[in-house]
């Protein structure tokens, strides 16, 4: 961890690496579950088969999401690790043209040019690759690549937020089961939005109101496929 001048009060962007994988599965922990339930419901209403396929859809979701973030994200390591070491062996192969390339990115940020040098020379002889690392590649260990992370993130919240519906499904009478599950899935989505911007220090409404728009519009698609061919979709 490097040193920072807020100790006592971290930057938000220090949480991108698991914020945006935790938010992701929980939309679409609550979106997919609820819009599966909704969809199977109106082909078949009996508890028994909603019941089935909202299970399924969380065990295998949840697997899903964890599977396809440690990959994606082990993808993005990979890219990583790749220009770090190819920086290294630049560094290794041309530390006066690495130097003079450090330097030319703090005079384009606004240093002059005789400062720009005296920085990348005292960086250079600080940590020459933290430096190219940092300000050439733009990697910081607070955003950078974490597959495991990301991943338990994911399955852990698509878990939490799909068990929403479901519940909800479970405990509704069979004649309002679709009204019950549609009118506590915006709820669960609304209150998701404004964690999301809470805990990434943004305005809670426009995070609110897109997380119901789409989760609304997802659930509407699915119930209409499921009317339309009353088969389970």
């Amino acid at each position: 961890m490097e040193p920072t001048a807020h100790g006592d009060d971290p930057h938000l962007v220090d949480r991108v690496g698991w914020l945006r994988a935790a938010v992701l599965g929980a939309n679409d922990g609550i979106v997919s579950v609820a819009s599966l339930i909704v969809g199977v419901a109106a082909a078949d209403p009996s508890t028994r088969a909603v019941l089935i396929a909202g299970a399924a859809g969380l065990a295998a979701g949840a697997m899903s999401m964890a599977a396809g973030e440690y990959v994606s994200v082990s993808s993005q390591a990979d890219l990583e690790n790749a220009d770090i070491a190819r920086e290294k062996q630049a560094l290794l192969d041309d530390p006066i043209g690495e130097e003079a390339e450090l330097a030319a990115i703090y005079v384009a940020r606004g240093l002059s040019e005789a400062t720009a040098r005296q920085v990348a020379r005292e960086l250079t002889e600080s940590d020459a690759l933290g430096a190219h690392v940092r300000d050439e590649l733009g990697l910081t260990d607070e955003q950078s690549a974490q597959p495991l992370l990301a991943a338990v993130a994911s399955a852990m919240t698509f878990s939490a937020f799909a068990a929403i519906p479901l519940i909800a499904a479970v405990l509704a009478p069979a004649a309002v089961l679709i009204p019950t599950v549609v009118v506590v899935t915006l709820i669960a989505l609304t209150g998701l939005g404004a964690l999301g911007a809470i805990a990434g220090g943004a305005a809670i409404g426009p995070a609110a109101l897109r997380v119901v728009v789409w989760g609304g519009l997802a659930m509407a698609v699915t119930a209409g496929v499921g009317r339309l061919f009353g088969v389970s979709v």
